[in-house]
């Protein structure tokens, strides 16, 4: 039996180590990211004036915009941070009517320029739009050019049972007006019979 036992025992050590291993790794890209966020807002804030927030909106743009298959990463030249190409706009309401409908204090807006991953030289304007209560980053959205893959529709029934979603089908259909006529011509020929009746 310790013959039997030793080996799990020693497996499980390396499974806990491989998970250690794991979240080491994890954790360490994660504060990388955040590293380079951080370093980004602090470039935009130093550099080119940007209001904190706008600069933490635009690094996170970043961010998201390089995971995209589209871009590489994004440019914010000096005028991305001007009242024309950036706005801190006072909110107090939901975010979106779709799925981020938490309410928010201020929705912050800024323009860049996204540089593709095929090394194109022409950039792709990007809008980025975030939702802040404080300085807390609660919502985010952009103009993804991307858009999210969408399930295939299944075709559509073509037999004289009801289709998807209960629609009649033309045969079914056919056999209902066939249906309808008897049953009205029924109706005046019986109409007649009284009729012929009352006379007698």
């Amino acid at each position: 039996m310790e013959s039997n036992f030793a080996p799990r025992r020693l497996m499980s050590l390396v499974g806990r180590f491989a998970v250690c291993a794991a979240l080491l790794c994890a954790t360490s890209a994660f504060a990388d990211t955040l590293d380079e966020r951080n370093e980004l807002v602090h470039h935009f804030v130093t550099d080119f004036n940007a209001n904190p927030l706008v600069a933490d909106c635009a690094a996170h743009g970043n961010f998201i915009a390089s995971t995209s298959a589209a871009f590489d990463h994004v440019e914010f030249p000096p005028v991305s941070f001007d009242s024309s190409h950036s706005t801190i706009e006072p909110w107090n309401d939901s975010f979106d009517e779709k799925k981020q409908r938490i309410k928010v204090d201020n929705v912050v807006t800024v323009e860049g320029q996204g540089v593709g991953k095929s090394g194109e030289k022409d950039s792709t304007p990007l809008k980025f739009r975030c939702g802040y209560v404080g300085s807390q980053m609660l919502a985010f959205g952009w103009n993804d050019p991307v858009p999210p893959l969408r399930p295939h529709a299944e075709p559509r029934s073509t037999s004289g049972k009801k289709g998807k979603h209960g629609a009649k089908t033309k045969s079914s259909s056919k056999k209902a007006a066939a249906a309808g006529k008897s049953t009205s011509s029924g109706t005046s020929s019986g109409k007649s019979a009284k009729k012929a009746s009352k006379k007698h």
